[in-house]
């Protein structure tokens, strides 16, 4: 399936999630330097000032990680997925223009909570929205275009942060602003541009929410631990992908809080982190489409399995690479391990949810990949005291454990072509050419 076969609706989605995830990356270059310029004042809270910084930028993934799974839950008993997405989009485009106004740490600490809600109650609804849109046998590629977008997003965001910051001050309607309220004001557009788009272009899915409650009543809409029915495995197939999404979402945000370590490591300048920061980011955006198109033809889980197997070495790698050019491909390998992982994964947890509780059951992946975005670069600040190698050898460690518990607990739900011997007939008919 390509990109142009793809639901209309799927489509606004994709397109919707790209705008607002320019403007949360822009966040991601613009709060450090603002909370740091000298233009945020106030009490502390009795922390440090980079503690308390700290404590700013982490509640945002603290905050979306608690909320997703309530807001899924909703989304998944009123069967109105649209209007979570609008609403959270609103909440987030409130939350960013609050910050060209915050003064204080008090402030930033509550618009960043805010933040975190309003994506919290936008993602596990949109990720149920492509999930009622897509079929069995469409599901892995409308995943992927949908990460695909996504992921650009985040990509093309902290590239430009830097540039708009730094080229300020502008004149906006006859009104002088600064850099940093013009990066504040981008991220409010986008959020718009995404609640607009989906206003417009995206309907919910005609499904029958009252028949399937009744029909399936009684704890449809908790989330799963243990396998709850006579599968292979203890636990459940979704909350096992979930604890493998949180171990890679550890590994993959782990680099965050090393900047400057790396930087007089390898010798490089803060340009190169950005670009070795992104090379993860093209990994994610070359590859995402063609392996959800490719795990609708050969099944979820053989994906997933290969994405943690490259995952382990990609993550070692960071921390013995001596040159830039080998951190570059060290993270452009781990990108590519990740889009191996995503979005067969968010398709084989759609295979498994009805439409009544897509939003519970998908938010258990939408959470625990944000709780490793948040726990990462804690983990990452704390291990590298004990050595410039040990934060990427423990979440090497993690992905190795998630690839134990993928294997032993996850169940393939979409059985298709034999991978296996797919890939041995190509290498087989290779061989097997006359020669010249």
């Amino acid at each position: 399936m390509g990109i142009l076969d793809t639901d209309r609706r799927v489509l606004a989605l994709a397109f919707a999630r790209m705008a607002d995830s320019i403007g949360n990356s822009f966040l991601i270059i613009v709060l450090p330097l603002y909370i740091g310029s000298g233009m945020v004042s106030g009490g502390t809270f009795g922390l440090s000032t980079a503690l308390v910084t700290g404590l700013i930028l982490s509640a945002f993934g603290f905050f979306m990680s608690g909320v997703q799974p309530i807001a899924g839950r909703l989304s998944d008993k009123t069967g109105k997925r649209k209007v979570f997405v609008v609403v959270g989009l609103i909440i987030l485009a409130v939350s960013n223009f609050a910050y060209s106004l915050a003064g204080n740490y008090s402030a930033m600490l509550l618009i960043r909570i805010g933040q975190g809600i309003g994506v919290a109650v936008t993602v596990p609804a949109t990720i149920a929205l492509v999930n009622d849109l897509s079929t069995d046998d469409n599901r892995g590629g409308s995943m992927g275009v949908f990460n695909t977008f996504r992921m650009l997003g985040f990509g093309i965001g902290p590239i430009a942060a830097g540039t708009v910051i730094y080229g300020g001050p502008y004149t906006l309607l006859g009104y002088g602003i600064t850099g940093f309220e013009a990066a504040f004001y981008i991220a409010t557009l986008g959020a718009l541009i995404g609640t607009v788009l989906v206003f417009v272009l995206v309907s919910d899915p005609d499904v029958d929410f009252d028949a399937e409650h009744t029909a399936d009543a009684g704890g449809e809409h908790s989330i799963a631990v243990f396998e709850q029915h006579d599968g292979h495995g203890t636990l459940d197939s979704v909350f096992t992908l979930g604890i493998a999404s949180l171990f890679m979402a550890i590994g993959i945000a782990i680099l965050s809080p090393l900047e400057s370590i790396i930087n007089h490591h390898l010798g490089q300048s803060a340009t190169l982190f950005g670009i070795e920061f992104a090379a993860f980011t093209l990994g994610q955006v070359v590859m995402q489409t063609p392996v959800g198109t490719a795990s609708d033809k050969y099944g979820r889980k053989p994906f997933i399995l290969i994405g943690l197997v490259f995952l382990i070495p990609a993550t070692v790698a960071q921390g013995l690479v001596a040159t830039p050019l080998g951190m570059i491909g060290a993270r452009f390998v781990q990108g590519i391990a990740g889009a191996m992982v995503f979005a067969p994964a968010f398709a084989l947890a759609g295979d498994i949810a009805r439409n009544s509780n897509a939003g519970t059951t998908l938010s258990v992946l939408t959470m625990a990949f944000g709780l490793g975005t948040a726990i990462g670069p804690l983990a990452g600040g704390w291990l590298v005291g004990f050595g410039y190698v040990v934060p990427f050898v423990f979440a090497a460690a993690l992905a190795a454990f998630g690839l134990v518990l993928v294997y032993t607990q996850v169940e393939e739900t979409h059985a298709g072509d034999d991978l296996g011997a797919e890939i041995s007939r190509l290498f087989l008919n290779r061989d097997s050419q006359p020669a010249d």
